[in-house]
């Protein structure tokens, strides 16, 4: 699928990103990616240009562009690593809700003037960090977001957050999928069942399940990675968005 190296102005200042678009040219639904704790890499890379051949032009940004740069993670050793850990959760502490929201506006807006984005209405999916973070852009701009979709993310219902995403239920309007890890620490029973109860309470249309895989299922260069999991996950990202935003 064809890339191209782009730039969106922030509030912040200018996140570099790639956009993602089907081999055959036409403007299509837009779909933002989010990556997973450890950022963007080649690895979300192919799985923005497999999301592009289901007929969607996607932005994959650099969610930790105000650092100014930042070396790759060596994937499979970085949790075993406490310094290259704890300069892991340096960056995820980086990116607050606050700043996800702005950002999230900055990204819509650029989408909106593409050429190669057809109508208003956007999905987001993300993984892991990701997922969260696609579940707090819908709920922030439920005018724009019609998909969203959580795959092995954290912290979507934890009662320590202000910024989690089951406080914004109902202010979502999108159509919504979460598949869990099991036995995921990062996503417990007891957040499991208080998203549930948000979402139903608030009417929200959705999915929420739990895949017999580890944390980081959807993820191909994740030591966790999980094969069924993957193809079983996208899916579920291929029916959600052919239903509620049609290529």
């Amino acid at each position: 699928m064809p890339r191209a190296d782009v730039t969106v102005p922030t509030e912040d200042g200018v996140c570099a990103a790639t956009l993602h678009t089907p081999s055959d040219p036409g403007s299509r639904p837009a779909v933002i990616l989010y990556p997973d704790a450890a950022g963007v890499r080649e690895t979300f890379a192919a799985m923005a240009d497999r999301l592009a051949g289901l007929g969607y032009t996607v932005l994959l940004p650099d969610v930790y562009y105000r650092t100014g740069g930042y070396a790759p993670f060596d994937i499979p050793s970085v949790f075993n690593d406490a310094a290259e850990r704890e300069r892991l959760m340096s960056l995820m502490a980086s990116l607050t809700g606050d700043a996800i929201v702005r950002d999230a506006q900055a990204f819509l807006t650029f989408l909106a003037d593409r050429p190669e984005v057809s109508g208003s209405r956007v999905g987001t999916t993300g993984y892991c960090m990701g997922g969260r973070i696609s579940l707090i852009v819908a709920g922030h701009h439920p005018e724009r977001v019609a998909a969203a979709a959580s795959f092995h993310g954290g912290q979507l219902a934890a009662t320590d957050d202000p910024d989690s995403p089951h406080l914004l239920a109902d202010r979502i309007s999108a159509s919504v999928h979460v598949a869990a890890a099991e036995n995921d620490e990062h996503f417990p029973v007891e957040q499991h069942e208080r998203l549930e109860h948000a979402f139903t309470a608030a009417g929200v249309q959705h999915t929420i399940e739990t895949y017999p895989a580890a944390h980081g299922f959807a993820v191909p260069d994740n030591p966790t990675y999980d094969e069924a999991a993957d193809e079983r996950h996208w899916a579920a990202l291929t029916a959600l968005y052919a239903e509620s935003l049609p290529a």
